[in-house]
């Protein structure tokens, strides 16, 4: 029961910490310049690692589903189904765990430094709040990645699988690239955006939690760290799968 006490406890902070940084970006002046700062470091952490994820997870993908195509003689849907998979789940995954991983990782450790420096109680002293200081600019910074890394990755992934399906497995280009649509739907691409905002911003959000809560000077903060990456993780994927599961039961498929 303390397991289970202590894990809605947390999901809960989570929840309200994520909405007090949303509600105090109401208020004025904007911190225009601490979302710059952070959404700069997320690029630089997270683009290139992303990039090289991506290409090499397209590889395989048309890899396995180029294999499996030529079995059943459908070798011009190729790229329809890479597409697909490429869209639907691999560049949100991919972008939201690299976001979780580097980019969550530091805002964790530079709150968490904040908070044992006791910089934070000095700031709500001074009257200034963290919640509109610090949480917000960050929330909606990787929300922001995310949703522009996920465009980069999708593309990566298609570009990776063209690779494989063409100068490997000997397809051909046009087949390849007039595929893309015989499956592909706009509500796909919707639900990528849709998922890379959920995704982006719960990494944002875990991490500030974390950082924001840390107890037991330097050791809590590389806890917390930990503790951070693991907590998003799991959150990402019971957000991916709701979301899917709605996705399919409420979009009818293309055929």
């Amino acid at each position: 029961m303390d397991k289970v006490r202590n894990t809605l406890g947390q999901l809960g902070g989570i929840t309200a910490i994520a909405l007090d940084g949303v509600l105090s970006l109401r208020r004025r002046p904007l911190q225009f310049s601490e979302f710059k700062d952070q959404a700069w470091f997320i690029t630089k952490v997270s683009a290139i690692p992303l990039v090289l994820i991506a290409v090499p997870f397209g590889m395989i993908i048309a890899l396995h589903v180029g294999s499996f195509f030529r079995q059943l003689g459908a070798e011009s849907q190729i790229g329809s189904a890479l597409l697909l998979a490429t869209v639907r789940e691999q560049a949100p995954i991919a972008t939201a765990l690299l976001i979780a991983g580097a980019g969550g990782s530091a805002m964790t450790a530079d709150i968490g430094s904040r908070r044992i420096r006791d910089e934070i109680d000095a700031m709500e002293v001074m009257g200034v709040d963290p919640m509109h200081r610090l949480i917000g600019p960050r929330l909606i910074a990787a929300t922001v990645c995310s949703m522009l890394f996920c465009s980069i990755v999708a593309v990566a992934g298609i570009l990776g699988g063209w690779f494989f399906a063409v100068p490997v497995q000997g397809g051909t280009t046009g087949a390849y690239f007039s595929s893309l649509s015989a499956l592909a739907q706009l509500p796909d691409f919707l639900m990528m955006i849709a998922k890379a905002v959920f995704f982006g911003f719960t990494a944002g959000a875990v991490a500030c939690y974390k950082g924001f809560t840390v107890k037991g000077g330097p050791k809590g903060v590389g806890d917390a760290v930990q503790a951070s990456v693991v907590i998003t993780f799991i959150l990402l994927f019971f957000q991916n799968f709701l979301l899917t599961a709605m996705y399919f039961n409420l979009i009818p498929q293309k055929v």
